[in-house]
């Protein structure tokens, strides 16, 4: 190496460009692709792509995050029904490239648009039913555990005093 070879380096790079500093965890922005809003316009939930990651935030916290939104909405479609049903008038709007993004789903099982988001939302609509269901059954099971755990407790109790030693 020559002794100007520093002094050459520090040249070049001082005329080489300004590049911003890229931190590690930098936030990237995040795009509203779906944006469910009340009668006063303020915004109840949100389904968002930030770079390549969709997430949900409903009242302003985020709730989750996925690489496939469509299940997002559908839960957003279900939740602006129940709004709906209440007595609450809510408003849901998504943009173009979600739409896009629902319409190749459902032309992959040879269904319209709709059809594909009604029967996605059917199913969150069958998980309250079950829900209700299943709280019965638990319950019913409980019971049967509480009256075995007792017959049980009474059948150990004598063994348990046969085992202690006798003075």
């Amino acid at each position: 190496m020559s002794k100007q070879s520093k002094a050459k380096r520090d040249k070049r790079k001082k005329q080489q460009p300004k590049r911003p500093i890229n931190r590690l965890n930098a936030q990237q922005p995040v795009q509203n692709h779906a944006v469910l809003t009340n009668e006063e316009g303020q915004v109840v939930a949100a389904i968002g792509l930030q770079g390549t990651e969709w997430l949900l935030a409903i009242g302003g916290q985020t709730m989750g995050n996925a690489d496939n939104p469509v299940p997002m909405l559908a839960m957003l479609k279900h939740l602006s029904n129940v709004q709906e049903k209440e007595g609450r008038k809510v408003n849901l709007e998504y943009s173009s490239q979600l739409q896009q993004l629902i319409d190749d789903l459902a032309a992959d099982e040879g269904k319209t648009a709709d059809e594909y988001l009604a029967q996605l939302v059917s199913e969150f609509e069958g998980v309250e039913g079950e829900e209700g269901d299943d709280a019965e059954d638990t319950a019913e099971d409980a019971q049967i555990v509480d009256e075995a755990g007792t017959d049980a407790a009474a059948e150990t109790a004598p063994a348990a005093s046969d085992d202690k030693p006798q003075a």
